[in-house]
């Protein structure tokens, strides 16, 4: 597994469930960091993303005021947000494709589904630190690239433009 060092990290854990975010910021320090800031709604983790400027936030998908995909898109949004690039790790307990390319299409980093375990969320942690991709701004969206690597045999009409060998 890799070793990360988040001593230095500042978490942002916004859920309605207060044993869940409890559950989270018990790992979350089981890792190492130090500094942990919890909402328990999408409006005010909103306002604690602007005014903390955590360095990775991790959200559940079902929340009052604003959805986690909702609070995704406005911490997205490179003309009003803190931190456009932030990494945003989902929780939720519902796994279907629907759903993870929703998440996915907001600008979601990573998706987790609940249960969570220890290990699970470390790994979803580190991936955000150790392989984090560039990020894309096209029309109607800002976020990290949605493909995780690029595959040189793939010949389909959705190869990247940008490959020097397409056909």
């Amino acid at each position: 597994m890799i070793n990360v060092d988040l001593s230095q990290l500042r978490f942002l854990v916004v859920d309605d469930n207060a044993h869940m975010r409890r559950v989270v910021r018990t790992l979350i320090h089981g890792y190492g960091a130090r500094e942990v800031t919890e909402a328990e709604d999408g409006a005010a983790g909103l306002e604690l993303f602007q005014t903390n400027q955590p360095d990775i936030v991790i959200t559940d998908w079902f929340m009052p005021i604003f959805s986690g995909i909702e609070l995704t898109r406005m911490m997205r949004n490179p003309m009003s947000s803190a931190n456009p690039t932030v990494p945003i790790i989902m929780l939720t307990g519902h796994s279907e494709k629907k759903r993870v390319t929703e998440a996915r299409d907001a600008g979601v980093t990573e998706f987790l589904c609940k249960p969570i375990s220890a290990n699970a969320l470390y790994i979803r942690v580190a991936s955000c630190l150790v392989n984090q991709r560039p990020f894309i701004q096209a029309a109607g969206f800002y976020g990290p690239d949605r493909r995780r690597f690029a595959n040189p045999l793939y010949k389909g009409n959705e190869r990247r433009k940008s490959d020097a060998h397409a056909a």
